[in-house]
């Protein structure tokens, strides 16, 4: 089992800055990838970022060149991850998500956090 714990969530004026947190405890030596998702209300829950144990990290289109996504491991394991966001725009209004992917015995799980709201308006 593995619990995630957000935080940093806020209202922030367009064109402005925010970092996300997200800590990971439990079983955290399982965990490959860690990643952040977003639901803005009335659509899916989407992808916005994700870092590997490996370092790659992958992001949706609309944050690229905006968004960051930064982890640390402990013991080769990751158990924090930040999302530094730039340059929001009222359209990053949303819940976000952290999320913590791990494999045990070939079975792959996906955890997720509470979630923490994020409001871009002027």
């Amino acid at each position: 089992q593995v619990q995630l714990v957000e935080s940093g969530g806020d209202l922030v004026q367009p064109g402005g800055s925010l970092r996300l947190f997200c800590s990971a405890s439990g079983s955290i030596s399982s965990i490959y990838a860690m990643g952040w998702y977003r639901q803005a209300p009335g659509k899916q829950r989407e992808l916005v970022a994700r870092v590997t144990n490996g370092g790659t990290t992958n992001y949706v289109d609309s944050v690229k060149g905006r968004f960051t996504i930064s982890s640390i491991s402990r013991d080769n394991a990751k158990n924090t991850a930040y999302l530094q966001m730039n340059s929001l725009k009222p359209e990053d209004t949303a819940v976000y998500y952290c999320n913590a992917r791990t494999l045990d015995w070939g079975i792959e799980l996906d955890y997720w956090g509470q979630g923490t709201q994020v409001t871009v308006s002027s």
